[in-house]
């Protein structure tokens, strides 16, 4: 086995090779013991993160993580083990309990690797890996210069939760004996802030984050700073309202909340243990018509972006749902067998979703969605995990805005929002050209036709 060269110039402190060196050593040594089939990931991560409250520095920690990771099939039982160890020693130790696992475990007739005609050969570069060559110095820097913008937008604001600055990189290299070879390296880095406006009775705090694959596409800290402050300062002089029925806006990170709803329905642990609102649901409507939701996996820098999913199955573009139609569901090797289905390269989830209406108007930003709400609730924040994905059943806390004549008449605290998510999907009247990407989804602001808002 070789040994780690230096990987200075990426912040790693192993090769590509040494990863696939080690990555063989495991697969022979499996395939020694009588393994039938066999896979193995090496990865290594690092990464600085800084945070920073009221002028002060408070945290720099430097994270560094490695791991070799190995399944082993004997027939149709599966048994794995992980070290962080990479010594021969204890690579072939971590074999051999995938292995001795693997004995002892019950068979199981869909578990296996995936068939080779689904593992991806070619593995394009999606520019996913831009390391940020930052000093916990420049990054405490910038931290600190996020909060000032935020403290100094309004004298009413008047406290921090703190700011922070996060470089991550990682990469890694995995293999298995159905043909697979792969792995490539990513980053992504972050500068937030959480500032308090108010006093006394009347304090809000809100907060805001720029997330990026690349340092030089994030978002300024003072840009960060103030929309922070503006969020924090709109919520001053919450009230409660009488509970009532009315028509809901998301804001846009919100709705890419409800879109998450529609993947966790609809994928194949779900379906195959019939613990879902939406099963059964291929080529039926869960969406209005005018709406259409988009998967790519290869975009360009994309947060969600893989050429092979997590078991090396190749990915591909794709209309999950055509005009309000189900089109597609989420699964893996494992899922799509006990469906009866094939794999649709989602081991490990989904790949850079974008939902939109066929109605959006390239001016339907905000103030134009409020107008569409009429009188009724903007959402901005949610709290709690009230839902259930067995029955659809929806009820989360929430603060906002209540809105008339589709104008912000006062924000809004302690209310709780319900419904069934089946309806709620159905009732999206309209969504914003407001577009916002939150982690690897993208939708604007969604306007639900209707929803009981418990309030005092």
């Amino acid at each position: 086995m070789s040994t780690p060269s230096s990987r200075a110039e990426s912040g790693f402190a192993y090769s590509r090779s040494f990863f696939e060196n080690l990555v063989d050593s495991a697969l022979a040594h499996a395939k020694k013991l009588g393994a039938t089939d066999v896979g193995a990931e090496a990865s290594e991560g690092c990464g600085l993160s800084v945070s920073v409250r009221k002028g002060e520095l408070e945290n720099v920690e430097r994270n560094r993580d490695k791991s070799l990771g190995v399944t082993v099939y004997i027939g149709h039982r599966r048994g794995n083990a992980s070290t962080s160890d990479f010594s021969e020693a204890a690579v072939a130790q971590t074999v051999q309990a995938a292995y001795d696992i693997a004995r002892f475990t019950a068979e199981d007739p869909v578990s296996g690797l995936p068939e080779e005609e689904d593992v991806a050969k070619d593995h394009p570069d999606l520019d996913l890996f831009h390391p940020w060559d930052i000093t916990s110095e420049q990054a405490a820097e910038l931290a600190l210069a996020c909060e000032a913008a935020a403290m100094s937008t309004d004298k009413r604001i008047t406290n921090s939760e703190g700011a922070g600055v996060s470089a991550q990189q990682s990469h890694f290299f995995s293999a298995h004996t159905r043909g697979f070879r792969g792995g490539y390296a990513s980053s992504r880095h972050s500068i937030s802030v959480a500032p308090i406006a108010g006093k006394g009775d009347d304090m809000q705090r809100d907060a805001w984050y720029s997330s990026m694959r690349s340092a030089d596409e994030l978002a300024s800290p003072q840009a960060v700073g103030r929309y922070a402050a503006e969020r924090a300062l709109s919520r001053l002089k919450s009230r409660k309202i009488k509970t009532t029925e009315c028509p809901v806006l998301f804001e846009s990170p919100l709705a890419a909340g409800l879109l998450g709803g529609l993947v966790q329905a609809t994928s194949g642990g779900a379906l195959y243990r019939r613990s879902t609102f939406l099963l059964d649901s291929l080529g039926k409507r869960v969406l209005p018509s005018h709406v259409d939701v988009m998967e790519d996996p290869h975009v360009r820098r994309g947060k969600g972006s893989s050429p092979f999913d997590d078991e090396g199955v190749v990915t591909r573009r794709r209309k999950l749902v055509d005009g309000g139609r189900l089109e597609g569901y989420f699964l893996s090797t494992y899922s799509a067998r006990k469906l009866g289905m094939k794999t649709t390269g989602n081991a490990g989830g989904s790949h850079n979703l974008t939902l939109t209406s066929r109605l959006t108007q390239p001016g339907d930003d905000l103030d134009a969605m409020l107008a569409k709400l009429g009188t009724g609730l903007f959402v901005i924040e949610l709290m709690g995990q009230g839902v259930n994905y067995v029955t659809g059943d929806y009820s989360r806390g929430a603060s906002g805005f209540w809105v008339e004549n589709g104008k912000i008449a006062y924000p809004v605290q302690e209310i709780t929002i319900a419904g069934n998510l089946k309806d709620m999907l159905l009732g999206i009247e309209a969504v914003g050209a407001d577009a916002y990407n939150y982690g690897a989804k993208t939708t604007g602001s969604l306007l639900i036709n209707r929803m009981k808002v418990a309030g005092s």
